[in-house]
């Protein structure tokens, strides 16, 4: 039975609400078929868009020139079954196409020069305005490096926006990247200041304008901005797009503001994009900004060990001379298409020069007593069977309520009360709060502070919240040195404050993902390990994983009628959640049969407990660690009972992540059948 316009229509809706991957587009694939074959016509044109957004998206942007292909067929045959959001559509995908095509030096000059031609001759003839065209026209002159790009992009400038140019956010970064190409450093520079004091957001932006707004800083000598416009370009990159040109100019910020060990950690932390991106493009640019970054690095840095995984290169020295021979390899490639040599005279150019330095302190946090011993607090931890101060349900986030009443906190012996110094502390958070969104730097010194406040008074468990707070705040800042010397402090503060395992483990847990990220998940999982003892796991002597890891089972926990059933459950909780922590870390460490094991244990205690979500995504881990260690067909099970936690728990976001990862390992298994009927069911509600 044919579908109705609206059933159609309302099942390509929900296509375009999953996350760009494989699964939506197969699910794009199989409603374009069943449109096709079945009608109504009337929504094929919204289905051939559906399946051109996706694989551009998707990072199969080839692809998307067939669909693309026959969506402008069918407006040439059918243009009565466009709406006027499908016209806009048709005409919207040409940038896409004519744009990320140039990107494949694969894609033959000649067929993005008549796609061009085509673009300019059908907006002519619908009577659209020409920006989008002109500004086409800009991007495919400078691709080339033709002498006319700067006249190209004078034309485009000067061409009045309409519906069809690039959104406000995005065209005054794509300007700014050309003026700071072409020199014009104060212009690009003022254009931005304009744009980002309006806060504008898209896609890719501002984390893509500030990505080059901070190294022109650098240019002008202006530390303060630099360091300013490097942290809040990082907040910005995390938003599950690939932005592989961004990442690799904060690598080249890093490296040219003297932070070298921050440039190596990122480096490593980026390393995929070494190898693969989502265009040759974007992966020269990377290696363009990598390869500037190692060039400095290599003089005093040679011999310092890298640890890669695809790249073969084991130091810095090695890892330069193999970026620089696949960075002009790419450069071949394009100018071979372009029929120039610019791609590769750019990258010389850039190499060849010497790049402005400038050193920036990045530091967020002072020194945080690490090498002082912690203050004998009022019991000792295996002592310790409830909180002196009463906490919060929402843990360590939700400090400033233990400051409500100052008179609750732990009097110490030989300590005096000082109410001056409580106020002084509690104002501090009040300011830390306030600070923490638009300042989060500031925030964090300020949490500083209020620790020392409270550890001079006492009152251990407040300052050990207050410094976990600072910590938490510096490693969002990329202070990653110094959130790694607050936390253990931090711990070691709550601990001889007497806080129970249950509000301490928050802490840890956040502490250990700070050390894998840092490449340092082993002393991580020591911490874990310790705190998982306390709540109510039991160490296993003698039994070690691979790697010497040590084996954790769960324990009975306290002994009963010692708690009341509501701090009973918060210790069962926490402890679950510790265990999820430890199997993140040991798949940090690579040792993806034991962590898989691990997940899939908590998974299943995760389960009983009732939390659907928590067992979800320990399921999702196991899936991942064993596909990693080439174990498909066990990866294949853990996902479907990920995705099938997700059904239940009615999370229909991290249910279609889940089933992007499950449609490429059944289609890695050729059961590419089951991999639609995964697709499918996923883009249903």
């Amino acid at each position: 039975m044919t579908r109705t316009v609206h059933e159609a229509n309302e099942a390509l809706f929900h296509v375009r609400e999953m996350p760009y991957g494989i699964a939506r587009s197969t699910a794009a694939e199989a409603e374009l078929g069943r449109i096709t074959t079945d009608g109504p016509v009337e929504a094929r044109a919204y289905a051939l868009f559906v399946m051109v957004e996706s694989y551009v998206w998707g990072n199969e942007v080839t692809k998307a020139y067939l669909p693309f292909t026959q969506l402008l067929r069918w407006w040439d045959e059918h243009p009565e079954h466009f709406d006027e959001q499908d016209t806009h559509s048709l005409f919207w995908s040409f940038k896409w196409m004519v744009g990320n095509l140039m990107d494949f030096p694969a894609v033959p000059a000649a067929q993005i020069e008549r796609t061009l031609d085509d673009m300019e001759r059908r907006y002519a003839v619908a009577g659209n305005g020409m920006n989008a065209v002109t500004m086409s026209r800009f991007q495919w002159a400078r691709e080339r490096g033709t002498q006319d790009a700067e006249t190209a992009y004078e034309a485009w400038v000067a061409t009045p926006r309409d519906d069809f140019s690039q959104c406000e956010a995005c065209e005054p970064g794509d300007r700014a990247a050309y003026l700071f190409d072409a020199g014009r450093v104060d212009e690009g520079i003022r254009l931005l200041e304009q744009v980002l004091a309006g806060s504008p957001e898209c896609a890719t932006e501002p984390g893509d304008m500030l990505s080059r707004l901070q190294l022109a800083y650098l240019e002008t000598g202006d530390a303060d901005k630099a360091a300013a416009t490097h942290r809040r370009g990082l907040r910005h990159l995390d938003n599950g797009v690939s932005m592989e040109g961004p990442q690799g100019r904060h690598i080249e910020f890093l490296a040219r503001t003297g932070n070298v060990e921050r440039a190596l950690t990122r480096i490593v932390e980026h390393q995929d994009n070494l190898v693969t991106a989502d265009s040759p493009r974007d992966r020269w640019a990377f290696l363009l900004s990598v390869g500037t970054a190692t060039s400095l690095l290599v003089a005093e840095h040679g011999e310092r060990p890298v640890a890669l995984r695809e790249v073969p290169a084991s130091t810095v020295a090695e890892l330069d001379a193999w970026v620089h021979a696949e960075a002009r390899e790419i450069a071949a490639a394009f100018d071979a298409r372009n029929g120039t040599g610019a791609t590769a005279q750019r990258t010389e150019a850039v190499w060849a020069t010497t790049p402005t330095l400038l050193p920036v302190s990045l530091s967020v946090l002072g020194a945080t007593g690490t090498d002082e011993p912690v203050p004998a607090g009022p019991s000792s931890p295996a002592q310790a069977g409830t909180a002196p101060t009463p906490m919060p349900t929402g843990g360590p986030a939700d400090i400033s309520a233990l400051v409500a009443d100052t008179s609750s906190a732990p009097a110490i012996d030989g300590a005096q009360d000082d109410g001056a110094q409580a106020d002084g502390a509690a104002t501090l958070l009040a300011l830390a709060e306030d600070l923490s969104t638009d300042d989060p730097a500031g925030a964090a010194g300020l949490y500083q502070r209020a620790a020392a406040s409270f550890e001079a008074r006492g009152a251990l468990d407040l300052a050990g919240f207050a410094l976990a707070e600072a910590a938490q705040l510096a490693a969002t800042e990329q202070d990653v040195e110094g959130a790694l010397a607050a936390f253990p402090r931090a711990v070691a503060l709550l601990r001889a404050g007497g806080v129970v395992p249950a509000f301490r483990g928050p802490v840890v847990r956040a502490y250990a993902r700070l050390t894998a990220q840092a490449g340092a998940a082993r002393t991580g999982l020591a911490a874990v390990d310790k705190v998982l003892a306390e709540a109510g796991g039991t160490v296993v002597e003698g039994t070690t994983g691979p790697g010497g890891v040590t084996e954790v089972t769960t324990g009975a926990g306290p002994a009963e009628g010692s708690v009341s059933a509501a701090e009973e459950e918060r210790t069962a909780r926490e402890r679950r959640e510790l265990l999820d922590t430890r199997a993140r870390l040991l798949a940090a460490l690579g040792e993806h049969e034991h962590a898989s094991s691990a997940a899939e244990a908590v998974a299943e205690e995760y389960a009983r407990a009732g939390d659907l979500s928590g067992a979800a995504h320990a399921f999702w881990l196991a899936g991942t660690t064993r596909a990693v260690a080439g174990d498909l067909g066990s990866a294949a099970l853990a996902l479907e009972s990920a995705l099938d936690g997700f059904r239940l728990a009615h999370d229909q976001a991290s249910r279609a992540l889940v089933g992007n990862e499950l449609v490429g390992v059944l289609r890695r298994l050729g059961r590419d059948d089951e991999a639609g009927q995964v697709a499918e069911s996923v883009s249903r509600r």
